[in-house]
């Protein structure tokens, strides 16, 4: 198979053009790496700047490597759901959320992997097992098809979609250097956020790469046996050790660490459950992202009443900074948790 330049960084292409026939100056590859990043080509037939010999030449040696829509589904609040097709047939979801204050900003939560091994038994991606790793032109390839031609000061985004990161780190922190290149897409580490499970050795290597998103921490439970029966995840890296690497993750001066607590229904979603997480996250420069379950089929657990997930905010935001999550995409299954490649009657696909 052909390596698409999507995914490469700038000394890869260097080294790609360098082995075709009399090769093109370092300058040509950053023409290149400039269209393609910063520019936001979807072919490289459009780089007008370079010679149509040598256009003509890298069209037929690489391609651009972009993932092809196979389906979009559209939600009544604007949330877009994509259904990509990769290169070798396996597709993946990416879900672009327009914000609703009219200002042009947006959100576009990405995968990094064909499904997930992590077994978190509230997510319908769960259910679809792990299929393969995403290369690193996998995951920027969702960005630069999701994100079109808008302008990189409106987007955020985040890795919260199939798949956990951490589990694929080296193709992610690629894609991340990629994502922040101010030679090339240049988005603002402020603005990407990697979300994990909690896999603890991984936390400390994440903290170490000199260019890395920030870092959510997916909680979702109180106590030990909770977080056991609803991440099985924990039985390998247990609550207090993922506390303790918390603790010793270097922020940098600006961030917090962000954690993630769906609520559902008499099962974690107590006064009680919410003083134990202002106990767990006591030590730790924090705010906490509470998440009403989005429901699905297969999921054995029922979504709170607001008035329930409004007393557990107001408990935990007395020492935290505590937020709703307001859910996107529910009618169209693009929700946080509900990424399983599935369709549904009641919505328009446009293909």
């Amino acid at each position: 198979m052909l390596q698409p330049i999507v995914g490469m960084e700038l000394a890869d292409i260097q080294a790609a053009l360098g082995a075709l026939p009399a090769p093109p100056s370092g300058f040509r590859a950053m023409q290149l790496y400039d269209a393609v990043y910063r520019q936001r080509v979807t072919a490289l037939s459009q780089i007008s700047n370079l010679p149509k010999p040598l256009r003509e030449r890298l069209s037929r040696e690489f391609p651009i490597g972009l993932p092809v829509v196979e389906r979009r589904y559209e939600s009544s609040d604007g949330t877009c759901r994509y259904l990509l097709k990769l290169a070798d047939g396996k597709t993946v979801e990416t879900v672009w959320m327009p914000a609703e204050d009219g200002t042009g900003r947006a959100t576009i939560c990405i995968s990094s992997q064909v499904g997930c091994a992590v077994d978190c038994k509230f997510c319908l991606t769960a259910l679809l097992g792990l299929e393969r790793q995403l290369t690193a032109g996998e995951i920027v390839g969702q960005v630069l098809l999701a994100a079109g031609t808008a302008p990189v000061d409106r987007l955020n985004i985040v890795m919260m979609g199939q798949g956990e990161p951490l589990l694929n780190l080296a193709n992610v922190l690629k894609a991340a250097r990629l994502l922040m290149d101010p030679a090339g897409i240049g988005l603002s580490p402020r603005r990407i956020t990697l979300s994990t499970a909690g896999i603890v050795p991984k936390i400390a290597e994440l903290g170490r790469a000199p260019v890395r998103p920030k870092l959510a921490i997916s909680l979702n439970a109180s106590t030990e046996e909770q977080r056991q029966a609803l991440m099985p995840i924990t039985r390998k890296y247990h609550l207090k050790d993922l506390m303790e690497a918390c603790r010793a993750y270097p922020l940098r001066t600006w961030e917090k660490l962000t954690f993630e607590y769906v609520l559902l229904r008499g099962v974690n979603d107590t006064d009680a459950d919410a003083r134990r997480v202002v106990q767990l996250l006591a030590r730790l420069n924090a705010k906490v992202n509470l998440i009403a379950l989005n429901p699905g089929p297969g999921i054995p657990f029922e979504t709170p009443d607001p008035a329930r997930v409004a007393s557990f905010q107001e408990i935990v935001r007395r020492s935290l900074p505590c937020f709703i999550r307001k859910p996107r995409g529910l009618d169209v299954y693009a929700a946080c948790g509900q990424l399983k490649r599935m369709g549904t009657g009641a919505l328009t696909q446009i293909h």
